[in-house]
């Protein structure tokens, strides 16, 4: 068994399917972990959605910002963005078993030696304290609490981690350090909307991983989410979000040689320069 992770998709079906026949990936005896990001911006989040789901226990899928984004605006607590591509999704018969099926996925996974976010972990968090924390929240979208959740989902606040924050202000707080997260500075405080390449950061804040004695630097983590990054190997990260979307790649990473890569090229769905606009 080959166990492959695969960064943001972002309802880039075909160069999924195009990836996966490249890997030769055989359902019986390999697996796949998605970094989050499954639908949004590209062209077919539902066909995306369906392949996934459908691999049942051969995909391991952690949440991404915009997979928590079709949650809300299917709950009707959000309205689509300008640039957002999930009309089909909402729109088709098997709406609600998809919906139910992402709520259903984690925001943080720990197996054969590797966590797994979508974005990034605060530097005060070992993998212990991050596998509590995105249990909290996911216990919260399994439950009749999601709704109410859901609603009150957005903001940048608070921009630190505190143990003692409750309610909905700590599963925000959980929630922007799992799916937004880029930069924060030494103590954690969290920097949303930075969204450049190393180098463009304000001054005092730092890329989440590069923060000095981060306590999951012990352990490789795999994250996606930062298209600016592109697919790097740093400081016992491995990032692989290279920008299928913006008419980049898709990358996948065996977990068995992360130092390889396969990928492939993707057509440019999002012809929208500039950092900010992803």
């Amino acid at each position: 068994m080959t166990d492959y992770a695969i960064g943001d998709i972002q309802g880039c079906h075909t160069p999924l399917v195009q990836l996966l026949e490249k890997l030769a990936f055989d359902p019986e005896h390999d697996r796949l972990w998605f970094t989050g990001d499954l639908v949004n911006r590209g062209p077919d989040s539902l066909a995306t959605l369906r392949l996934v789901k459908e691999l049942g226990e051969r995909a391991l899928c952690v949440l991404g910002n915009h997979d928590l984004h079709l949650l809300a605006v299917h709950a009707g607590h959000a309205k689509q963005k300008k640039r957002d591509t999930l009309g089909a999704v909402l729109a088709a018969p098997d709406c609600d078993e998809l919906t139910d099926w992402l709520r259903s996925r984690p925001l943080a996974i720990y197996q054969s030696g590797f966590l797994m976010v979508h974005a990034g972990v605060l530097p005060q968090w070992d993998i212990t304290q991050t596998l509590h924390c995105a249990a909290e929240v996911e216990s919260t979208l399994r439950s009749d609490r999601c709704d109410d959740f859901l609603r009150d989902m957005y903001g940048d606040e608070p921009a630190a981690w505190s143990d003692t924050l409750t309610g909905t202000a700590r599963l925000r707080c959980i929630v922007n350090a799992l799916t937004r997260l880029r930069y924060c500075d030494a103590d954690g405080r969290m920097q949303l909307d930075a969204k450049g390449s190393p180098g463009t950061e304000p001054a005092g804040y730092l890329p989440w991983f590069r923060v000095p004695g981060r306590n999951t630097s012990g352990a490789p983590v795999i994250f996606g989410h930062w298209s600016t990054l592109g697919d790097i190997e740093d400081a016992g990260v491995y990032g692989l979000d290279s920008g299928c979307v913006w008419g980049g790649r898709l990358s996948a990473m065996p977990l068995d040689q992360p130092k390889e890569r396969i990928t492939v090229l993707c057509s440019a769905y999002q012809n929208v320069p500039g950092s900010k606009s992803r």
